[in-house]
């Protein structure tokens, strides 16, 4: 069965080869992915998520907050290696930094007396299918990208760095530029340990 959505999620995959080029501007790019997190369905329709797009020297720019705040943390003999993944981030064309607005959570907890634990939870949900759903929308634009969590110990730089509400609380990094390399295989576990249809 042809489907044009699954389509498209075959073409997302996690590419750390980035380069700068895009196949259009900065603009375009940063309203692609604007549209992508607005299309997203969110519990309650609560609109929780946020985003930073930084293209350029601010990417770069994040990437050394990551290396400067994990320096201390990283045994120096094994610091190369993670500058030099940290440096493959940097090298794309840009980044989205993924937030979930905590103050859109605590008012619906308020609101909603008798769902209050859950709403953490379906915030956790709303991120992902935002993250899902712009890297999925960069993939069908021939965009790489990858998903990296470097919060929270790169969180009070960043806020500090770009005036970021204290209520937005970092849950993903997304790198993404042209693609310098090929994809590998992708392997899937057996259907039977993962499925259970009843009909």
């Amino acid at each position: 069965m042809s489907n044009t959505a699954i389509h498209s999620f075959t073409k997302r995959r996690t590419q750390y080869a980035l380069g700068k080029q895009l196949p259009f501007s900065q603009e375009a790019a940063a309203n692609l992915i604007q549209e992508a997190i607005r299309q997203a369905p969110s519990a309650f329709n609560s609109q929780s998520s946020r985003a930073v797009i930084l293209f350029g020297a601010q990417s770069v720019k994040f990437w050394d907050l990551v290396k400067e705040a994990l320096r201390p943390m990283v045994p120096a003999e094994s610091f190369g290696a993670t500058e030099k993944k940290l440096d493959s981030f940097a090298a794309g064309a840009g980044t989205v930094l993924f937030y979930e607005d905590q103050d859109v959570v605590k008012g619906l907890q308020q609101q909603f007396a008798a769902y209050a634990d859950n709403f953490p939870i379906w915030s956790e949900h709303s991120t992902g299918i935002a993250q899902f759903a712009v890297w999925t929308a960069l993939a069908e634009a021939g965009i790489g990208a990858s998903l990296q969590h470097y919060n929270p110990v790169v969180d009070e730089a960043a806020q500090k760095e770009w005036n970021i509400p204290a209520s937005w609380k970092l849950r993903a990094q997304m790198p993404f530029g042209s693609h310098e390399a090929p994809f590998g295989d992708k392997a899937f576990m057996d259907d039977a340990a993962r499925f259970r249809v009843f009909a």
